[in-house]
């Protein structure tokens, strides 16, 4: 049986440490560390879960995850089919904003740079448009080695510091009281959310996986993500539908909605306009357009 848990270590060979990887899939659980990641997907598409943050990612996004914040990078279901030989590759950097690096950001001329690194504990993603220019540091980090690694880091922070239009994604801090057992009970939840989002999912089923009678189970949820259970399930198909919508992968608007679970195409406009802001024909043009 895996053994898995909630706060897993990263190495402390170095100050800052990056990995280039090539994987089946990402890491399949939702955990903290205490170092902030981030992380380039050059190649790869899922469902990223930060804090109470949920949305897809693509290839080419690269996401700033903060010091202790509960999150997964959840592979679409095609890289774990049986024969699939699809990977992921990414580009990954660490670092401890607690460990030998917090008197450096304390000096003057590191001012942006170290108030930038206070603000990540909500999590961040890089807007396309500077993608192209954070994924060429991150490189260079990761191609440097001793202190020129850690120069290299330095100048990171400061460009990705002078991004005015850089995207927050969790509402909440990173709780750092957060317990292991708590940790695993919500991996167990996203898990059979994630696995079973189109079918009939009722409260009492759900509970009962997070070991809680329905009521307490609902103040839990409500209190750890500053969103009820419902609201989650609906991301989560919303997230689901929102793929096929852009990939032209559905016969019909009301065939999208059945297989996302709802159980009216009334109500899968509604939820999908609350959730995205527009209509899905809308949310298909604006895509369409975004991307050329």
């Amino acid at each position: 049986m895996k053994v898995v848990q909630f706060t897993i270590p990263v190495s402390r060979d170095n100050t800052v440490v990056a990995q280039h990887e090539v994987m089946p899939h990402f890491y399949n659980y939702l955990h903290r560390h205490n170092e902030v990641q981030l992380t380039w997907i050059i190649d790869g598409n899922g469902t990223l879960i930060a804090g109470n943050y949920m949305q897809a990612f693509h290839s080419g996004d690269i996401y700033i995850i903060g010091s202790n914040q509960p999150h997964i990078f959840k592979s679409d279901p095609s890289y774990f089919e049986k024969k699939n030989k699809k990977t992921v590759t990414a580009l990954t950097i660490f670092f401890n904003p607690l460990g030998p690096l917090k008197n450096l950001l304390l000096l003057p001329e590191l001012d942006a740079a170290g108030k930038f690194v206070q603000a990540m504990h909500t999590g961040l993603q890089v807007p396309a448009g500077k993608q192209a220019e954070i994924a060429a540091a991150m490189l260079k980090v990761h191609d440097s080695k001793q202190a020129g690694r850690i120069s290299s880091f330095i100048e990171l922070l400061q460009q990705l510091a002078e991004i005015s239009d850089i995207k927050v994604l969790s509402t909440i801090r990173a709780d750092h009281h957060f317990t292991e057992q708590e940790g695993l009970r919500m991996n167990d939840v996203y898990q059979y959310t994630m696995d079973n989002y189109s079918g009939d999912i009722n409260l009492k089923k759900v509970s009962s996986i997070a070991h809680l009678t329905p009521q307490a189970f609902c103040r839990y949820f409500k209190k750890h993500t500053r969103k009820t259970y419902i609201t989650f399930l609906n991301e989560i198909r919303i997230n689901a539908a929102s793929k096929k919508l852009v990939a032209g992968n559905y016969d019909s608007i009301a065939a999208l909605a059945f297989e996302a679970g709802f159980s009216s195409i009334v109500s899968f406009n509604r939820v999908f306009k609350k959730t995205t802001g527009m209509s899905p024909r809308q949310y298909q043009k604006e895509y369409a357009q975004k991307t050329g």
